[in-house]
């Protein structure tokens, strides 16, 4: 069956999605519901997480990682959202997937060794803060203002739809050190309890309930040079190849999304009786979960080959994850929806795993650069 495939099929990644499928049964599924409800989980799972070895996947060994490159950390990201069954819980415990990468693509080894090993051993908790309250995706316009005061950066400004922003112990945030345009853009590690930089409301959801968001602020809040990561006015091609990669992410949660809602769908469909038979007795439903296998089989071998790509080095690869991210977030929230229409009233209810599946796609085309935003980037790789 094509949508009960993985993107990544070889043996180092079986054996790898059994590693965290095994933490993610053990460890997350049994309080999917309670920790979306509560909107948080225990600050001790990443402690658990780091123990397991999940946190590391993709990381240099040198800093604490188990080594891997980009398809073992969609593999495991796949396996985490099918096994653990909280795309919320994922996506927090996760959020160091888009906190760390400028830190090691930019930072001196000093600033490495200081900053990666206690994340990925859970002792420490990460984040990344681009998003500012007035300015979306448009990072070449932030407004955050970082200005050189001696050996040090005196931070001014406010961030937004900050993933793990209430808990982070450190986080990488985009500042404008220089003029206007991509060209005076920086990345600065700013860590808990340095004066001026507090937390504000955390943020409510419409889905992804255990994955904590805030607003982050900065008031005359002085980081030393030393936490600058490459050169000052220089992040901006940071910040972009993050991006990508972040797009890389969302287009293969969004696969496992899709197929775990399918998974479920297929298994009601087996099992309710209506008219005297199953629902999977009607050729309407068989052709529904039909679509949703395809759809969630194309959208896979287009996240694949992205991946692929960007393991290769090859230039086309930004443009074909948005082309990806696109194409991945359509399928979801189709596949979403139409699992909650062959769950009828049930799939409407709280409780029931396709409701907060539904809920949780939603965001999918906005966040990491909304639809309209990856059609820009599309557009002008495409030349026109």
């Amino acid at each position: 069956m094509a949508a009960m495939t993985y993107l990544f099929e070889t043996d180092e990644h079986a054996a790898l999605r059994a590693q965290v499928e095994r933490f993610a049964a053990a460890e997350i599924a049994p309080h999917a519901d309670a920790w979306e409800d509560a909107e948080e989980f225990p600050l001790a799972l990443y402690a658990k997480a780091g123990a397991a070895g999940v946190l590391g996947i993709g990381y240099p060994e040198v800093y604490g990682g188990s080594g891997g490159d980009l398809s073992h950390v969609v593999a495991a990201s796949e396996a985490m959202v099918l096994a653990g069954r909280s795309v919320g819980t994922t996506v927090g415990l996760g959020s160091h997937g888009i906190a760390l990468p400028p830190i090691l693509r930019a930072g001196t080894d000093e600033q490495k060794q200081r900053w990666i090993p206690p994340v990925l051993r859970g002792e420490k908790v990460s984040a990344l803060a681009i998003t500012e309250p007035g300015g979306g995706s448009d990072v070449a316009n932030l407004r955050t203002r970082a200005e050189r005061d001696g050996d040090a950066l005196v931070l001014n400004g406010a961030k937004t739809f900050i993933t793990s922003g209430a808990r982070a112990d450190l986080v990488t945030v985009a500042v404008r050190t220089g003029g206007p345009g991509h060209g005076g853009v920086s990345l600065v590690v700013v860590e808990r309890g340095t004066p001026g930089f507090t937390v504000g409301k955390r943020l409510r959801k419409m889905g992804w309930g255990a994955s904590d968001t805030a607003e982050l602020h900065f008031d005359d809040c002085r980081v030393p040079l030393a936490n600058v990561l490459g050169d000052v006015d220089a992040g901006f091609v940071t910040i972009m190849l993050n991006f990508a990669t972040e797009r890389v992410f969302l287009a293969a949660q969004c696969v496992a999304i899709a197929t775990l809602a399918y998974r479920e769908s297929v298994a009601w469909a087996r099992e309710r009786q209506a008219f005297g038979k199953t629902l999977a007795g009607f050729q309407v439903t068989r052709h529904k979960l039909a679509d949703m296998a395809t759809r969630i089989a194309a959208a896979r071998a287009l996240t694949g080959e992205v991946v692929s790509r960007v393991l290769a080095g090859d230039a086309s690869s930004a443009g074909l994850a948005a082309m990806a991210k696109n194409t991945a977030t359509d399928m979801c929230s189709a596949v979403c929806d139409e699992a909650v229409q062959i769950h009828g009233g049930y799939g409407y209810m709280r409780g029931v795993l396709v409701e907060r599946l539904y809920r949780d796609a939603r965001l999918y085309p906005i966040g990491g650069g909304t639809r309209e935003i990856m059609n820009e980037i599309i557009s002008k790789t495409e030349g026109y």
